[in-house]
Parts: structure tokens; C-alpha cells; sequence
């Protein structure tokens, strides 16, 4: 590398590529010249790190040198820093739509435009999608209030799982006359709650195409028993897109509990079928949500009586706009595009670091 490079520049260029090699200039000055020149087998890795004391409060005014970074066990020297409050955001709501959140839809509806609503500043976007047998885009990336709004009233459980008058032949069919969102003769949907596919499609079609910061927001209960996406995958699909995933375990109790005979609350599906949910699918729901938000640098979060959704939204909201950027290039020269491990730690005590645990290179 030669010359010295901004600290804008870096920023720029760090948000366009994150874990990609560079294979051209930065932008030229005024006069002409080129503020710094790459080769091409330089790999610049941006990490977003947000940190806690003990009892949850942000950390704000940590420096530089508070921090130590290292790639696959080996120490990296961190070239870039800046705390990230005005940077733009790009965020996705995942919302389960499927019949275990049917009590709870309402809330999530309303405590999740309120978080949009203050969240979003002229130059973010948001989309929003939601899963259940199938998983579907509602809203694509946007910046507009009211069009987000309209489609979280759009959400709704499926329509096999809501009451139904049906009609004889002849009598009428289904709304959408075959569309997506209502299938129409013919045209069945598959079983179970697709989480995982998700999280696949919002990371590898909209998010990976995306600069800057990047998060998803999981509203679920963690169970998965219909996607053709395997977890790893889709945990992968959010680290190769530089994209934080924060989850929201918010569970209906009577979505869990014992059927009670014909109607009975409690039925669920699972695998096609009807039945309950198991306690042990509640117990792993969770355990994969903090993986997921663990491996790619967002946070858990579990909806209890104590803690609402509201105050889990206005945490999410903090640690947003109170990131640190760090920056390095990689000491690694191979181009294999495997999986690299990285670990952020801080020299103030006590301190909780959260941050991605790894990252992708781009293939050349």
C-alpha cells in the first residue's frame, strides 16, 4: 500500500466491501492524484462492535487502543475507528406469522412500527417479510413510513390457520384469486414454520447487495420445521452479507400448552400435521436463536413480563446508534474464501464485547 488513505475514504471504501478484496483506487483527490493504491491481494474487514457493562449499559467512550482484534488467532492491527451513530442503516423485520404466534401478532405489530418509527432517519431503509408455511416479502427496501406501516397491517396468520367460511362451488373463492398470498386451488403450501429460509433469502437477495450497516430483526419463537434451508447456511448467508441478526424469542404460552379437546387451544402444526408443540421445540427454539445472533454479532433478546417487547425494541434501538467501526486489513494472503474466525476484545473490565465471530472473503 502506499500513501495514506482518509479517514472518509476508508469508511467509504470499507462499507462498499467489507470482507471483499480491493481491486482498484479509492476515488482521486482534487489534484488529481489517488489518495492510496491497493493491491489486489489486500483484504480490508470492517467490524461493527457494540459493549456492555455488567448490567447492560452501552459503553460510549471506549478509544482505539481499548480495543484488540484477532483473525483465526492471529493478532491484526487495527487501522480504522469511529463510533457509528450517523451511519446509514439498512434493517430487515423478519416477523413469524405462522400459528403459534397467533396471540401474540398484535403486539408485535404495534411495538414493531413504534420501533420503526423512531429507528429510521431520512437516509436508512427498511424492509419487511414474514414466514410461516412459505416465506414472502411484504415491503421491499424502503425509506417511507407509511409504506412500512401498511405493510405491517398487512400481516396475518395464514389463512388455513385462521377461521374460515367455506363456500360450495360455485359460491365464491379464494381473495386472491390464486396469488401468493392465497394460494388458490391447486396450489398447497409446505409444512411447517420456515425461519431459516428467511434469513437465507433476506440476507442473500437483499442485504448482500447493500452498503454500509446492516441488521435483521427476528420475531419469532425460534421453531423451524419447514425450510429447505439448513441453519449453518443461513447463519453463512448473514456473515457473507455483513449483516448483524438481532432475535426476539416472543412465545404464545398457549401455543405450548396440552390440547384441550376438539378446538382446543394449544394445536400447532408441525411436519403437515396437527398437533402441540413440544416443550423440547420451545427449549431448542431459543437455543437457536442465540446462535444465530451470536455468530453474527446481534443480540438475544426473550419477551417476558419484566421485559417487553417495547423495551427490547428500545434497547435494539441503542445499540444501533451506538456501535464502534472497526477496520483491518487482513494479514491473510490466501484466496480460498473459507471461513475466518474473529474475536474483539476490550481492555475495560468487566466490559461485555458484542461483535460478528466471523466473516467470508469474497472469492477472487
Amino acid at each position: 500500500m502506499t500513501g495514506s488513505i482518509s479517514r472518509r475514504a476508508f469508511l467509504d471504501l470499507a462499507a462498499a466491501v467489507a470482507a471483499a478484496p480491493l481491486l482498484e483506487a479509492l476515488p482521486q483527490s482534487a489534484g488529481g492524484q489517488s489518495e492510496a493504491t491497493f493491491s489486489t491481494d489486500v483484504n480490508v474487514v470492517n467490524v461493527f462492535v457494540t459493549v456492555h457493562d455488567k448490567q447492560g449499559k452501552i459503553i460510549t467512550d471506549l478509544a482505539k487502543e481499548d480495543f484488540a482484534l484477532s483473525e483465526d488467532g492471529r493478532a491484526q492491527t487495527i487501522r480504522y475507528y469511529s463510533r457509528e451513530a450517523n451511519m446509514p442503516l439498512t434493517l430487515g423485520l423478519l416477523v413469524d406469522t405462522s400459528m403459534s404466534q397467533r396471540r401474540v401478532l398484535g403486539e408485535e405489530k404495534a411495538a414493531s412500527y413504534k420501533f420503526l418509527d423512531r429507528v429510521l432517519r431520512e437516509q436508512d431503509q427498511a424492509f419487511l417479510i414474514h414466514f410461516d408455511h412459505d416465506t414472502e416479502l411484504l415491503q421491499d427496501l424502503t425509506n417511507s413510513k407509511p409504506k412500512l406501516q401498511k405493510a405491517l397491517d398487512d400481516l396475518r396468520l395464514p389463512d388455513e390457520d385462521r377461521p374460515q367460511l367455506h363456500r360450495r362451488a360455485g359460491g365464491g373463492g379464494y381473495p386472491g384469486n390464486g396469488s401468493p398470498r392465497y394460494p388458490g386451488p391447486g396450489r398447497m403450501r409446505g409444512p411447517g414454520t420456515t425461519l431459516h429460509d428467511a434469513i437465507f433469502l433476506a440476507s442473500d437477495e437483499l442485504m448482500r447487495h447493500q452498503k454500509g450497516r446492516k441488521a435483521l430483526v427476528l420475531l419469532t419463537d425460534g421453531v423451524d420445521n419447514g425450510s429447505k434451508t439448513p441453519l449453518p447456511d443461513a447463519i453463512a448467508a448473514a456473515q457473507r452479507a455483513d449483516t448483524l441478526v438481532y432475535s426476539i424469542l416472543f412465545a404464545d404460552e398457549e401455543g405450548y400448552a396440552p390440547m384441550g379437546g376438539f378446538g382446543g387451544r394449544g394445536m400447532g402444526r408441525r411436519g403437515g400435521g396437527m398437533g402441540r408443540y413440544p416443550q423440547t421445540d420451545r427449549r431448542e427454539g431459543k437455543t437457536v436463536l442465540e446462535q444465530i445472533s451470536r455468530e453474527t454479532g446481534g443480540g438475544f433478546y426473550e419477551v417476558s413480563k419484566k421485559l417487553t417487547i417495547e423495551d427490547i425494541y428500545d434497547r435494539i434501538q441503542d445499540d444501533l446508534r451506538n456501535q464502534y467501526s472497526l477496520g483491518y486489513t487482513s494479514s491473510k494472503r490466501d484466496s480460498s474464501g473459507e471461513y475466518r474466525a474473529i474475536s474483539v476484545t476490550t481492555t475495560r473490565k468487566g466490559a461485555i464485547v458484542q461483535a460478528r465471530e466471523g466473516y467470508y472473503p469474497a472469492g477472487r
